[in-house]
């Protein structure tokens, strides 16, 4: 395994085409669960020049406009553009309304443990959880950076510090490790989009970026760039309007940024876009939890947890612990204790973390919120998996 090594991680912005999709998607999941805590619903979309496609299923319990949410999210994120905005912008629907499917509906509150153990996963899924101690979220440095600068990118351009800027963006950041560790920032990358390309000429953006995004984000960061961080803006010239008429954008083809940057393996199934009672979107929460915990116990620097689903059980037929030489017990050992003290059944997770009732308990949503700058390791959010309740039972 190496130990010296140099590794990057990217993130967008809310404006990103794929982001905004996820957006669209898990703002529908909201609106479904705020009617019905037990509403069964997957959406997908897509967006292009002028054009909004959303494909559903759901089951008919609750009453949603998707095309008036498509357009809140729309014009909530900024897009005002003659090319694409949430006044003029076609959307087309494919939905299809499913069969009411009575094994689904439990009330996982009311539910024996012996009940729960009867809850079985109705698809196959293959997810991952990590956690290290490179950051005190317990998220790996280069992702950790990544959005923070895709935030901020997004936050000058809402507070019109930086009022040429428009919704879409992206970010990149290189992290050269010694011995596993974080030593020194490699290299960083915005990619800003602007209006015009006169308004302002690159050389003014430049030097705005590294004023009121770059500088700002390292402030209070224990590694800064030094005089040998290479520093790219805009490093292909002016990137103008950006969004949905520069380039498409797809639900779930974002699942790195998601996730953990690619420093750890990440399940190949969208995130956003269902409800609670898909494993391949909740147990890839339970799995970050379990390794979070790990890593707050210090019972390793890092920790990648791997649970495997079968369709028709409601236990994983496989848990797989990786602590990558960094573990002060064996990595059996640990997965011993996951099994013991962590619950990675469907209606258990639901159960713990709440997930039916989270869209109605959050200020306009909760999966919406999600969908952009990581659905891990986020601080400005109260997550369920983000907690370290069970560093004591190790």
């Amino acid at each position: 395994m190496k130990k010296d090594f140099m590794f990057t991680s990217e993130s967008v912005t809310e404006g990103h085409p794929d982001k905004l999709c996820d957006q669209i998607s898990d703002a529908i999941v909201d609106r479904f669960l705020q009617q019905d805590p037990f509403a069964r619903v997957v959406t997908e979309c897509a967006v292009s020049t002028g054009i909004v496609f959303i494909a559903a299923r759901f089951e008919p319990s609750a009453n949603v406009d998707f095309t008036n949410i498509a357009r809140q999210v729309i014009d909530d994120i900024g897009y005002e553009q003659k090319e694409f905005n949430g006044k003029t912008c076609s959307i087309l629907t494919s939905l299809k309304e499913l069969r009411v499917d009575e094994d689904r509906f439990f009330d996982e509150k009311n539910l024996s443990d012996e009940q729960i153990e009867k809850i079985a996963v109705k698809n196959q899924a293959n997810v991952f959880g990590f956690a290290c101690n490179q950051t005190y979220s317990l998220m790996p440095l280069p992702i950790w950076l990544a959005h923070k600068l895709a935030k901020q990118l997004s936050e000058v351009r809402r507070q019109n510090t930086l009022s040429y800027l428009t919704p879409d963006g992206k970010t990149q950041v290189g992290v050269e490790y010694r011995n596993r560790r974080p030593y020194r920032i490699h290299s960083l990358t915005v990619i800003a989009s602007q209006n015009k390309a006169s308004k302002p000429d690159l050389k003014q953006l430049q030097d705005d970026i590294r004023e009121t995004v770059i500088q700002p984000v390292f402030e209070n960061e224990e590694i800064k760039p030094d005089e040998n961080t290479r520093i790219f803006i805009n490093p292909d010239g002016p990137f103008i309007k950006g969004g949905p008429a520069a380039h498409s954008g797809l639900t779930g083809r974002k699942n790195a940024i998601d996730t953990y940057g690619e420093y750890a393996k990440h399940s190949g199934s969208a995130l956003s876009g269902k409800d609670p009672v898909r494993i391949d979107r909740v147990g890839a929460y339970a799995a970050r939890y379990a390794a979070k915990n790990v890593v707050a116990a210090n019972l390793a620097d890092e920790c990648e947890v791997q649970l495997s689903y079968s369709i028709g059980l409601a236990r994983p037929v496989s848990i797989q612990v990786e602590t990558f030489g960094t573990g002060k017990i064996s990595d059996e050992e640990i997965t011993t204790l996951l099994e013991k003290y962590f619950d990675f059944r469907l209606a258990g997770i639901i159960k713990q973390f709440n997930l039916r009732y989270l869209p109605s308990l959050s200020k306009g949503g909760f999966y919406r919120k999600l969908a952009a700058y990581g659905h891990m390791g986020k601080v400005d959010m109260e997550l369920p998996w983000e907690k370290t309740d069970k560093v004591g039972v190790f």
